[in-house]
């Protein structure tokens, strides 16, 4: 998935993609933005730990309580005081929290994590 259609969301500020140790593969800015690279790359590996934590308390609530469907961890969001970042497994957007609309944002890294992976696999 191309990164403009990240950027095409309401109140985009900044898209990006990471491998699965976190290290920053591409990205894009909003022109005006304040988010730099390098606030990208901390990001990028952020997401990582974070969905790494995710998916353990994931399958400690399933193996706990013996409820199923918390796993596969399918993405998830941070809310800020000004941005929320929305993340599925290779990519992220950041958002005005104004303007976001999470449902469109899950759907859009959903579809941009799945054209990662079939990226991968070629």
């Amino acid at each position: 998935m191309d990164l403009n259609k990240l950027m095409n969301l309401p109140g985009a500020l900044a898209a990006f993609t990471f491998t699965d140790k976190g290290d920053l593969k591409d990205h894009a800015v909003r022109d005006g933005s304040e988010i730099a690279r390098e606030v990208l790359d901390l990001l990028a590996h952020w997401c990582v730990a974070n969905i790494a934590i995710a998916t353990m308390e994931a399958r400690g609530w399933e193996a706990l309580t013996g409820q199923k469907g918390f796993e596969p961890l399918q993405g998830f969001s941070m809310i800020g005081l000004e941005w929320s970042v929305v993340l599925a497994s290779g990519c992220g957007v950041i958002m005005k929290n104004r303007d976001v609309n999470y449902e469109d944002a899950f759907n859009a890294v959903a579809a941009c994590a799945a054209a990662q992976q079939m990226q991968g696999a070629a």
